[in-house]
């Protein structure tokens, strides 16, 4: 009796371990077969890009393709995001994936037929617009996996929620936007989000690999303010001023020993840069007042807070000693938290990422100190962000054009790895809960 028990649970394992294979070859097979539309899509969005909280046309085209696929859509979420909710032919839980749609003030300098042409003003300033961050990529993955699930709707064990962000890369100021934003408003409710997963095409990243890091993986940022005050007066007469540059130099010299003294590097990286730095209108006049603005990258909420207490004390401290008054705003405009992939998440789904890539093309990278609003969704559920490989192979990653450049380029034939491995995500995660 106990030896037929034993086979028939056999015959039973035997069974749902083929049909997760029929799955996934027909995952792999419809993301193949869609690759030359989703390229298409992505050279299209590259070619027409939207800075944060004006992608109007992109929604309407990702709305449009939802809806064609009988998946419920929700537009108008966070000013211009887009949310579509696919239910599966089975009882499950509830998996989001996001992709963000905005682009950036950059004017392109690529040589490539569907090269941006856009033009606006931003801060005041002409400037080209795009695509240099590869979001145009995530939106085009994005919708291709929307397909393939909506191709293998009866055997999805859940639900699936699509969410298409605007304004990742922050939005005009005085206006609220991005994955905050859209938090806010719900979108990980109704249905309530169990788990969500993400991925950003990187051009340091060799096309079909995939990289990942468990815990902190990108840095949460501060965007700081610095308003130094001292008192005007004729050049040729500097004994008459309190210089508010001389004071604004030592203060950004200054600020850099927060990284060299006061960091614990052995733990985790750092930074502290300024940006941009404002004073005076002519070459004879002490101005009154200098303006800075800069960002503050961390990896754990406890350097963060020693960052913003740091470099309130040494603003205030330097511009005491020479005369003046320095107001410091943290945050000035933009704040994300730390990037973090739930542990647990992120060992469970490993063996999905290596199934879809292979295991010698999924990497362990180090923790890197750009940011993303993804961290907010992460603060509300569990979540894993991956870094998608967008470098065409070969290429030196070190002379490879970085993100938000004028140079930026990506390798589209890594687009299908991505289709297929967001999808696969999907339906383990489905499994593994079930």
């Amino acid at each position: 009796m106990k030896k037929y028990c034993f086979a028939i649970l056999v015959l039973i394992a035997s069974s749902a371990m083929a049909q997760e294979n029929d799955l996934r070859s027909s995952v792999s097979k419809k993301a193949l077969s869609i690759e030359k539309k989703v390229i298409d899509w992505r050279r299209d969005f590259h070619e027409h890009p939207e800075l944060g909280n004006n992608e109007v046309r992109t929604a309407g085209i990702v709305a449009k393709h939802l809806k064609s696929l009988g998946i419920a859509v929700q537009t108008g979420v966070a000013k211009t995001g887009v949310v579509g909710i696919l239910k599966g032919g089975k009882p499950g839980p509830v998996v989001a994936l996001r992709a963000d749609m905005d682009a950036l003030p950059v004017t392109e300098r690529v040589a490539i037929p569907f090269a941006s042409k856009v033009k606006t003003i931003y801060n005041g300033k002409e400037t080209g617009v795009m695509h240099a961050c590869g979001h145009d990529s995530h939106v085009a993955i994005l919708m291709g996996v929307a397909e393939v699930l909506a191709s293998v709707k009866k055997d999805i064990s859940g639900t699936v929620k699509f969410i298409f962000q605007p304004a990742e890369e922050g939005v005009p100021e005085g206006e609220e936007g991005g994955a905050q934003l859209m938090v806010k408003e719900g979108v990980l409710e109704n249905p309530k989000v169990d788990v969500i997963f993400g991925l950003h095409i990187n051009s340091q990243t060799a096309a079909g690999d995939i990289a990942y890091r468990p815990g902190g993986t990108m840095a949460g940022s501060n965007s700081l303010k610095i308003t130094v005050t001292g008192k005007q007066a004729h050049g040729g007469y500097p004994w008459s001023s309190v210089d508010p540059i001389v004071i604004s130099a030592q203060i950004i010299n200054n600020l850099q020993t927060i990284v060299s003294r006061n960091l614990n590097v052995t733990e985790n990286p750092g930074v502290v840069t300024i940006g941009a730095i404002n004073g005076g209108v002519r070459s004879n006049i002490i101005p009154e007042k200098v303006e800075m603005i800069g960002t503050i990258r961390t990896l754990s909420r406890e350097d963060e807070a020693m960052f913003v207490n740091r470099v309130t004390t040494i603003a205030t401290k330097t511009a005491e000693a020479g005369g003046g008054t320095a107001e410091v705003k943290i945050p000035y405009g933009n704040h994300y938290p730390v990037t973090f992939n739930d542990i647990s998440l992120t060992q469970k789904m490993l063996p999905s990422l290596q199934r879809s890539a292979g295991t010698d093309h999924v990497k362990l990278r180090p923790a890197v100190t750009g940011a993303e609003d993804f961290s907010f969704y992460q603060e509300k559920i569990p979540g894993l962000f991956i870094f998608l490989g967008g470098m065409p192979k070969g290429q030196d990653p070190l002379k490879a054009p970085s993100h938000h450049t004028p140079d930026f380029f990506i390798d589209e034939s890594g687009f299908t790895l991505g289709v297929n491995t967001m999808s696969n995500l999907v339906l383990d995660y489905m499994n593994l809960k079930n």
